[in-house]
């Protein structure tokens, strides 16, 4: 039965054509499966789905996740994390390779409109599929996302009704409607570089885009891996935001819109 996935063309590049033609037509695609990003389940013959391919130095393997999570990409791993979760699941079940999903993090980002003082303020929520260690360690030190966030700038939320400060230096590309980029200062004050780029554009509500453009602002809100999760609706989103920052795993930042 066809699937109803999003295979990039950079993925395609590196299957091939035929084997991106069979997971398409569902030859070689489950139809259910974990989310390589929120880790909770999705189903290819109902909803979007995204083809992403971890590929390391000799071994590549397919994983998918939701399109609402993150798109069609091909992601580069170290070699032995790969070879690593392969062993994992394979000693288990043989034949279910394309499930693995590697200890390398991916950030998945989701749009929604948050409400602070009666008004509606465009925002995204910023949450990683794993533990984030610090560049050059060996990640013994455990997950570091928030504590290097906290030390770009972004701020501990302790009340989701107050606006958070804006991050100068920081920006949100948004070009035809659709979400490119978070833009980061690049080093010594130069040129911007992207923090987070979406592979392929990622759409955003007419509701989200209309608001962004009102405020030229976008309030980003980052949590650890499993800290929000996959929400269906935006009240749930909200109730997820909630509980983060109740619990100290919730940080934001507001940052002005680049584009349209």
């Amino acid at each position: 039965m066809p699937r109803m996935l999003d295979v990039s063309e950079d993925v395609r590049a590196e299957i091939g054509d035929a084997e991106a033609d069979r997971l398409l037509v569902g030859d070689n695609a489950p139809g259910s499966y974990d989310c390589t990003s929120c880790r909770t389940p999705g189903d290819s013959e109902q909803e979007r789905t995204s083809t992403v391919l971890f590929v390391g130095d000799e071994t590549a393997v397919l994983a998918f996740a939701h399109a609402s999570c993150i798109p069609s990409q091909v992601v580069q791993v170290a070699e032995d994390q790969l070879q690593g979760a392969v062993r994992s699941i394979t000693a288990g079940d043989r034949d279910e390779p394309r499930r693995v999903v590697p200890e390398q993090a991916v950030l998945g980002i989701t749009s929604g409109l948050v409400l602070i003082d009666d008004e509606l303020h465009p925002a995204l929520v910023v949450e990683p599929t794993g533990a984030i260690a610090r560049p050059g360690t060996d990640g013994r030190d455990g997950d570091q996302f928030l504590q290097l966030l906290l030390e770009q700038g972004f701020q501990p939320v302790h009340r989701m009704e107050q606006v958070p400060e804006v991050l100068h230096g920081w920006s949100i590309l948004l070009a035809m409607g659709q979400l490119h980029a978070v833009l980061q200062p690049g080093t010594g004050g130069g040129t911007p570089v992207a923090w987070w780029q979406a592979h392929a554009p990622l759409q955003v509500t007419e509701g989200w885009r209309t608001a962004a453009n009102k405020s030229q602002t976008v309030l980003v809100y980052a949590a650890p891996a499993g800290s929000i999760g996959q929400q269906p609706r935006e009240d749930l989103l909200r109730d997820a935001l909630e509980k983060a920052s109740a619990a100290g795993l919730l940080v934001s930042a507001a940052m002005p819109l680049a584009g349209t």
